[in-house]
């Protein structure tokens, strides 16, 4: 007797829904979390039962679904809650670029999309070899600084930090991007200034970032990216979901902004 597939899954985090929708199997997609802005569509048709921490779980078991999809240690809470409930539970983890790929391949053999699995990996991989080959015609490597939150001041995730190499800068911060916490990812005040990053990137989680606050730190205006006024906004939607929109929106809105650091074009 051939397995079963899950006909109704609940994505407790973006990037599921929208690979789930790129594969073009939106249809057993049941409920999605409330952050869900990709595709615009999926808020739209599906059901919202969750937050990032925090889940409606009768509303989950109202739904009976065959499959819930959540995303690392973060979710552990809710996952562990909904599988005492009876239910199946899949959390992902990843946090690199590789494991992005990764999770959206075993994604598509799950729901039996294995080919088309593939053809979607390839084409994201072919997208980020262009950003790589168009990298190499930069006229520099810009120093970036990419800050995930401002209060404490917390620099980028692995899958972020490779995104700006690919693009064509030099995270300053490279060694703490491995960190799996957020807290290993802590950085002072002190330690930007001493870094001296020609470019600051933010994605404030959600929340809108103030360049002006940034700016006013304590002895930041000494720092070359201030000082030149490089600093610049990609939305956490586009950044740090850990899905298909960080390998292309993400990567290209990040590159856009590192050619106008390196002397080479302006941001659109």
């Amino acid at each position: 007797m051939p397995a079963r597939l899950p006909e109704r899954i609940v994505c407790l985090t973006e990037e599921t829904t929208e690979t789930l929708y790129l594969l073009g199997e939106e249809r057993r997609i049941v409920g999605v979390s409330g952050y869900t802005v990709r595709p615009p569509q999926a808020r739209r048709e599906k059901p919202r039962v969750s937050a990032f921490l925090s889940a409606k779980n009768e509303k989950i078991l109202e739904l009976k679904p065959d499959l819930v999809i959540g995303f690392s240690d973060l979710q552990a809470d809710i996952a562990r809650d909904l599988a005492k409930a009876g239910l199946s539970v899949l959390l992902f983890n990843q946090r690199s670029v590789q494991e992005i790929l990764d999770m959206i391949l075993a994604l598509a053999c799950l729901v039996g999309a294995a080919d088309r699995g593939a053809q979607l990996v390839a084409r994201l991989e072919s997208n980020l070899d262009s950003i790589r080959e168009a990298a190499r015609t930069l006229p520099g490597k810009p120093r970036v600084y990419f800050e995930e939150w401002d209060e404490p001041m917390i620099s980028g995730i692995r899958w972020v930090s490779e995104l700006v190499e690919i693009a064509g800068g030099e995270d300053v911060f490279r060694e703490k991007s491995i960190s799996q916490a957020a807290t290993g990812r802590i950085v002072t005040v002190d330690e930007v200034l001493e870094r001296q990053p020609e470019v600051i990137i933010a994605s404030w989680c959600g929340k809108k970032f103030r360049p002006e606050r940034v700016a006013a730190r304590p002895g930041w205006q000494d720092i070359p990216a201030v000082r030149e006024k490089r600093l610049y906004e990609i939305k956490s939607s586009e950044i740090l979901q850990p899905g298909p929109a960080a390998l292309t929106d993400g990567v290209r809105r990040m590159q856009e902004i590192l050619r106008v650091a390196a002397g080479a074009s302006a941001p659109r």
